[in-house]
């Protein structure tokens, strides 16, 4: 996957999809060494598990409805939202409804790569 680092075109039904927990489908999409772009589709009751990296994230709800957690605050979130992540700060969500997450890292997730 590193091969596609930098590349100016992402074609959804040209990604891997891996599983990222159960209920979650993880995509990466764009990325380049400062920045990528992830697709996490989740079903009903899938938990996306607390838990903190050293990389800033924007996360926008492009579907469903989540309980979000970041710091010490839990809200309930919907599509249209977008959160941010300081760097290190624990986060975590559960799925409430069908939904579909899409990642902004600064830098990138080397992690996520194959």
């Amino acid at each position: 996957m590193n091969e596609r680092n930098g590349e100016n075109w992402c074609f959804w039904e040209e990604m891997e999809a891996e599983e990222a927990g159960p209920g979650v489908v993880r995509r990466v999409l764009a990325f380049c060494d400062e920045m990528m772009c992830v697709e996490n589709t989740f079903k009903a009751g899938a938990i996306g598990a607390l838990h903190h990296h050293p990389h800033t994230q924007i996360t926008y709800i492009a579907k469903g409805r989540f309980l979000f957690t970041i710091g010490n605050e839990t809200h309930e979130v919907k599509q249209g939202d977008t959160l941010l992540k300081q760097d290190d700060i624990i986060h975590g969500c559960k799925c409430l409804e069908d939904g579909v997450l899409v990642d902004i890292f600064n830098p990138m997730r080397e992690d996520f790569l194959k």
